[in-house]
């Protein structure tokens, strides 16, 4: 009986491993990821609908993640998506974008910026996409244009003078 015991121990942990192999071939995102991935997708193509044009999508640097870089009539656009299911009780998708969040956007732009060269001096804002779900059909998307500016988000240095990150 012990023997039995022992056996079917040592095949649950042979399975095991052989799962987490495939996971890591089969990459299974957890549900609000792919929502939010779902969310990031239908708003590049309102986004274009509406005349924009997309450059970069999910930009990584030290200083945080851009969801879309875009650029209309020579302006450049960082626009923060945010998507929810309606009823979800957390509120509006534009309410999670507070201070500190509006900071780390800020500082990730002006890398985005640095890279693009310094003698480049391009005209920027910060834009916000809220993305609506209702179950699985898409409900609304709504587009804040200069939701917020770089200037709000600025600090100040001890002599006084403003300096970006």
């Amino acid at each position: 009986m012990y023997w039995l015991k022992k056996k079917a121990l040592r095949a649950y942990r042979r399975l095991r491993r052989k799962l987490r192999r495939l996971r890591m071939f089969f990459h299974v995102r957890a549900a609000h990821l792919r929502l939010g991935r779902r969310g990031e997708s239908m708003t590049c193509r309102a986004l274009s609908e509406l005349g924009l044009e997309i450059l970069d999508r999910n930009v990584r640097n030290r200083y945080g993640e851009i969801d879309i870089v875009a650029r209309e009539e020579g302006v450049l656009c960082f626009i923060e998506v945010k998507t929810r299911r309606r009823g979800s009780g957390f509120g509006r998708p534009a309410d999670a974008v507070d201070r500190r969040r509006q900071v780390r956007l800020s500082r990730a732009a002006n890398m985005y910026m640095r890279k693009l060269g310094d003698e480049v001096e391009v005209p920027y804002r910060f834009d916000i996409v809220e993305v609506l779900y209702e179950g699985s059909r898409l409900d609304d998307i709504t587009y804040l244009r200069s939701a917020f500016s770089d200037r709000t988000v600025r600090r100040r240095s001890q002599s006084g003078r403003a300096y970006r990150y």
